[in-house]
C-alpha cells in the first residue's frame, strides 16, 4: 500500500470516527471537519478532483455546525 493510499485510508476513518462521536462533545465536530478537510486534500493528491472539492464542501460545512454549536451553549 503506498504512503497516498494509507493517508486517505486515515482520513476517512477519522472522519468516520468523529461523525460517530459527534455528540459527544463539539470537538468531535472539529475533529470531522479536520477529516473532511484531509479527505480533501487526499482526492485532490490522488487525482479525483470532484472527491476533493465535496470533501472541502463538507468540511466547510462542519466547521460552520461546529461554531454554531460552541455560540449557543
Amino acid at each position: 500500500m503506498s504512503a497516498l493510499t494509507l493517508f486517505g485510508l486515515f482520513a476517512v476513518t477519522a472522519m468516520l470516527v468523529f461523525y460517530w462521536l459527534e455528540e459527544r462533545s463539539p470537538l468531535c465536530i472539529l475533529g470531522f471537519a479536520a477529516a473532511c478537510a484531509l479527505g480533501s486534500l487526499y482526492g485532490f493528491l490522488q487525482g479525483a478532483w470532484p472527491f476533493g472539492l465535496v470533501e472541502a464542501v463538507w468540511a466547510v460545512v462542519a466547521a460552520r455546525r461546529w461554531r454554531n454549536k460552541l455560540a449557543h451553549r
